[in-house]
């Protein structure tokens, strides 16, 4: 079913679908993030050099910063707009926030299990209190408890409205997870961008290689957005189906008797 035919369907709901058309750019973007992933995990482990202090483990670096700098992204979006719902009512940015805080959750959560794979043999153990560690956990409570609050109110505008607080109180929560190494005694190393010179602190092949992994996630992001979306967008179709049939089933008039019924009908009261 193409994307045209599903918002014809779905043109009941009051969303605004006009300017959604994922057919035409989806496809050939998963494939282009696909072969970046995979220049990417080339990049990290035959042309990055090794850390000299950390050795081999720290190519886990090229995947798990990009992924936190694409849970802060999504993050954003699911604040931004949620704010725009508000300002709009127009049920689409709702959808947007709805579907960026669910990809949030899922980068959180893989920033969280690669950042433990990492600490593992670098501090010893799984899992630290530290001061980056905690505010990103924290973080994956606050997008965990947004999906939980939708599921639990039935009325699609009010959860859209309610939502949107627990969306921005994520949103505060990103600037602290980013300065918490600066701000706190933390074990966790510090940016690619030394504080005090404001310049690079990887050289330039790593540089490089985190470029490309960033790229790879910046895309990642758009195309789960747009499979996640598209779904929305079917689910829309489904009800517009469901609803259509019910109001025919409602006005459709009772067909009158036929005589031969009436005859029928006769002829067994009198038998």
């Amino acid at each position: 079913m193409s994307d045209q035919i599903l918002r014809r369907l779905a043109a009941p709901i009051r969303r605004d679908w006009s300017r959604v058309d994922l057919s035409s750019w989806l496809t050939p973007l998963a494939l282009l993030t696909g072969a970046l992933g995979l220049a990417t995990v080339f990049g990290a482990f035959i042309y990055a050099p090794a850390d000299a202090i950390q050795g081999d483990v720290q190519r886990i670096f090229y995947i798990h910063a990009p992924m936190a700098m694409i849970a802060y992204l999504a993050g954003g979006v699911v604040a931004l707009a949620g704010l725009v719902y508000l300002k709009t009512r127009n049920m689409l940015w709702d959808v947007i926030a709805r579907c960026s805080a669910e990809v949030a959750v899922l980068f959180t959560t893989l920033v969280l299990v690669t950042g433990s794979l990492w600490g593992r043999p670098v501090w010893g153990t799984w899992w630290s209190w530290d001061a980056r560690l905690t505010t990103t956990l924290i973080l994956w409570f606050i997008y965990v408890g947004y999906l939980m609050l939708r599921s639990y109110i039935g009325e699609p505008e009010r959860a859209a409205r309610y939502s949107v607080l627990v969306g921005l109180l994520g949103a505060i929560d990103i600037p602290l997870v980013h300065v918490s190494v600066e701000w706190w005694r933390t074990l966790h190393p510090q940016g690619i961008i030394d504080s005090a010179t404001g310049s690079p602190a990887l050289p330039g092949s790593m540089l490089l290689v985190f470029a490309l992994g960033t790229l790879t996630m910046i895309l990642l992001y758009v195309v789960l957005m747009g499979l996640r979306m598209r779904l929305e967008l079917m689910r829309d179709a489904v009800i517009a189906v469901e609803e259509q049939r019910m109001d025919e089933i409602d006005i459709a008039p009772l067909a009158p008797p036929s005589p031969a019924s009436e005859l029928r009908a006769l002829d067994v009261a009198g038998g």
